[in-house]
């Protein structure tokens, strides 16, 4: 695949974008990785706090550019993206990953890890666990790994269907990202950046972001799955700090065999937002964070 081309060297002696068609406020080029400065900038982002309508404003431009937007938050206690460990050297390239196939592989590795440790754990505590249930506390409650995944079982059960568009996904991004933006529930000190990416789904992998590296180190097999839920579901990446991911969904599911089927590919995806999340099993996060929802979110321990 060739090297997409990078126009944010161009803002070190352009730093207001205008050779690009840009028309930028004050902001800054990010090149540090884990390994020292990277060969290229990595992203631009803004100096101010983002404001409503710069997403909209920038979206276009700054595709046609080369240029994605994504809200970043600086306020957090890792601080802002120069102090993320990214490591871009890292990733692969998402387009050489099938989602299924990356999505059927964490799906059925949970699922033998947690068989491991029950047998584990009858064999030290005889009596003391019921047979093969693996356990995870929730709340204090004992559950089984069976109970967490219902209606599905270790296998893994598919990709959920497509849902039909009913607004352009980019319109819809830059309408959340200014909801997220006026609300300031979500973010401490949230910045518009820019990221040289073919497609959102892309920009993760594209910065190096190792907000999932407890679960994934190549971020570009999970960036594969983003891009099927481009197809699928309208997303586009809306946010990123230190270790949380958050998409705006323009096509979320509107049934609730649908939205089950959608948490089942969230938990292979990202086993803490059920796991060590505030819902007691998958059919319970479907109902209320998936169902109909515009903006899925998720964060790695």
């Amino acid at each position: 695949m060739a090297t997409l081309p990078n126009p944010l060297p161009q803002l070190a002696t352009d730093p207001g974008g205008h050779a690009l068609g840009l028309e930028l406020p004050p902001g800054r080029l990010i090149d540090a990785t884990d390994d020292g400065p990277w060969h290229e900038p990595l992203l631009w982002h803004g100096e101010d706090t983002a404001v409503l309508g710069t997403w909209a404003s920038l979206d276009i431009p700054a595709g046609r550019a080369g240029l994605l937007p994504v809200l970043i938050d600086v306020g957090g206690g890792q601080g802002g993206p120069e102090d993320w460990e990214l490591m871009p050297g890292e990733m692969s390239y998402a387009g050489d990953h099938d989602a299924e196939e990356v999505l059927a592989e964490f799906w059925e590795e949970y699922a033998a890890d947690e068989d491991a440790t029950a047998e584990d754990d009858a064999e030290h505590h005889p009596g003391d666990y019921p047979g093969k249930e693996a356990v995870v506390e929730l709340f204090g409650e004992a559950r089984s790994y069976d109970d967490t995944v219902a209606p599905f079982g270790p296998h893994w059960p598919g990709l959920a269907p497509a849902q039909p568009a009913t607004t352009d996904p980019d319109t819809h991004a830059a309408e959340v990202a200014d909801v997220l933006i006026s609300t300031g529930a979500w973010f401490k000190e949230p910045r518009l950046a820019l990221v040289p990416a073919r497609r959102s789904a892309d920009i993760p992998a594209a910065l190096g972001w190792t907000g999932p590296l407890n679960y994934e180190g190549d971020t570009a097999r999970l960036c594969a799955v983003l891009r099927s839920w481009e197809d699928r579901f309208g997303i586009r990446v809306l946010a990123l700090t230190f270790d949380q991911l958050v998409l705006s969904v323009a096509a979320p599911p509107t049934t609730e065999a649908d939205a089950e089927a959608v948490a089942a590919e969230h938990f292979a995806f990202c086993p803490d937002n059920i796991t060590q999340g505030d819902h007691e099993n998958l059919r319970e996060y479907a109902h209320n964070e998936v169902l109909g929802k515009e903006i899925w979110s998720f964060w790695w321990d």
